[in-house]
């Protein structure tokens, strides 16, 4: 599959289309060294990271069995990072009890000197209705650091709910779970919105 083929898309009636394509490690590498390694991305915890460090992360990720990356576009230009996991092989193995049809699941917006109003809630709520749309999905899982404030808002307004604090061992996390029905509550939208 190319990698400019949208795997999904959906429009905001006020902030236009988005879309998420499959990440190519290599052609994306260097776009995505320059977001994880922005000011504004500490919480992704690559603020070090060289080009061949992020190079290496996203084959490692190409390469997972349980873990996938992909590119966020707004109105056709990458805009943000998303990650989809498998919550029972990653991240979280023994930190809570998983589900099936859990998920789990990593967003990151790109800087942006020009900001729009509403424009990470439209990402997270694209992030969320994508992953909704695999019929397997039943629940999305997420382990923000404790201390990430403003992302914990954007996940309440999408409909999730923290479970507590978890010890991972690279932060303190908000253990935090939104199942179909509290994201189609909290949204309107149901997962198969395009």
């Amino acid at each position: 599959m190319s990698t400019t083929e949208p795997l999904y898309s959906r429009t905001d009636a006020a902030l236009g289309t988005f879309a998420i394509r499959p990440l190519d490690p290599f052609s994306d590498a260097e776009l995505l060294h320059g977001w994880v390694t922005h000011p504004k991305a500490a919480f992704w915890m690559m603020q070090d990271a060289s080009l061949p460090d992020v190079e290496r992360e996203y084959m490692k990720i190409a390469a997972a069995e349980h873990h996938d990356a992909y590119i966020g576009l707004h109105e056709g230009r990458p805009a943000f990072l998303m990650e989809r996991y498998d919550p029972s092989e990653l991240e979280l193995v023994g930190l809570y009890d998983a589900l099936p049809g859990d998920v789990g699941m990593h967003f990151l917006v790109a800087p942006s000197d020009t900001p729009l109003h509403g424009f990470t809630r439209a990402v997270i709520t694209t992030v969320m209705a994508a992953l909704f749309a695999d019929p397997r999905t039943r629940r999305v899982v997420v382990e923000p650091d404790v201390n990430n404030t403003a992302v914990h808002a954007l996940n309440a307004a999408v409909g999730f709910v923290p479970e507590g604090p978890v010890q991972k061992p690279e932060k303190e996390a908000l253990l935090s779970f939104c199942t179909r029905e509290q994201f189609e509550t909290a949204t309107g939208l149901t997962g198969a919105t395009v």
